[in-house]
């Protein structure tokens, strides 16, 4: 039974986060890709393998990094007896895993944890340290939209709303969230504050936790091109969905393919 508060968010993560329309056979072609020439895939931000697993499940050899350890032990229990995942504990900011791959993803939005330009260039510099020639990266952002901006900056700043309701995979119980937004302009900051809530079988509210704030830097497109480019990647292709349709003031997310340019700066 899952008693701290790291613990019991790792449990239910799978249920509270369902992934993005196309968003697995997006990857499984890509990586498919790889494992075609011999490649290994790297996830960072795999949490508890929710996309890492899919594509062990097919052939690919994947390793996951994740800076939980409560994430990666669900993950873990989740790939019990698969000879082609490995799970490691770190950061993406700098890491070294000692092998390279010819495809590295970023999916969920987690590259968005990255809050300042040191960051995001230290993450990118170990990226390309571990992709093989020709290889490839995958990032998944939000495509920030500027008027719920202004409103979480504003007259919303703070105030909880309802996200999402779950079934408990340990007691079926029903859990439901509720999650607070704030938005730092100067430094492009969102912050996020999620309760959880179990309901008992009357509906009354039988036991409640808090995640600490959680910070997501709010990347534009014009910042992520240069990023890139700083760290010595190339733009191969930029989507606004994992139907790799346009990029259109609609998008809600933004999926940039690179390669190493050979010409950091």
């Amino acid at each position: 039974m899952a008693s701290t508060v790291a613990e019991r968010i790792a449990m239910l993560y799978d249920a509270t986060v369902p992934g993005w329309p196309d968003e697995l056979a997006f990857y499984r072609e890509m990586a498919a890709e790889a494992r075609g020439a011999g490649q290994a895939v790297l996830e960072l931000g795999c949490g508890t393998g929710r996309v890492a697993l899919r594509l062990a499940e097919e052939g690919t050899r994947v390793v996951g990094l994740d800076i939980s350890a409560d994430m990666l032990a669900v993950a873990r229990a989740k790939s019990a007896g698969m000879p082609n995942v490995r799970w490691v504990q770190g950061t993406m900011r700098s890491f070294w895993i000692g092998e390279a791959f010819g495809l590295v993803i970023i999916p969920g939005h987690s590259f968005q944890a990255m809050l300042t330009p040191e960051e995001q260039y230290d993450c990118l510099t170990s990226i390309r340290n571990h992709l093989l020639p020709g290889g490839r990266l995958v990032v998944h952002l939000d495509h920030q939209d500027v008027a719920w901006l202004a409103q979480v900056a504003g007259e919303q700043k703070g105030i909880f709303r309802s996200a999402s309701s779950v079934k408990d995979p340990q007691t079926g119980a029903t859990i439901r969230t509720q999650r607070a937004w704030s938005y730092e302009p100067s430094t492009q900051t969102a912050t996020s504050v999620t309760v959880w809530e179990v309901l008992g079988e009357d509906g009354s509210v039988v036991d409640r936790w808090e995640r600490a704030p959680m910070r997501l830097h709010c990347v534009f497109r014009s910042e992520m091109a240069h990023a890139l480019a700083r760290a010595g990647f190339e733009v191969e292709a930029l989507y606004g969905d994992f139907a790799r349709g346009q990029l259109t003031d609609t998008s809600t997310e933004m999926i940039w393919i690179a390669r190493p340019s050979g010409n950091p700066y």
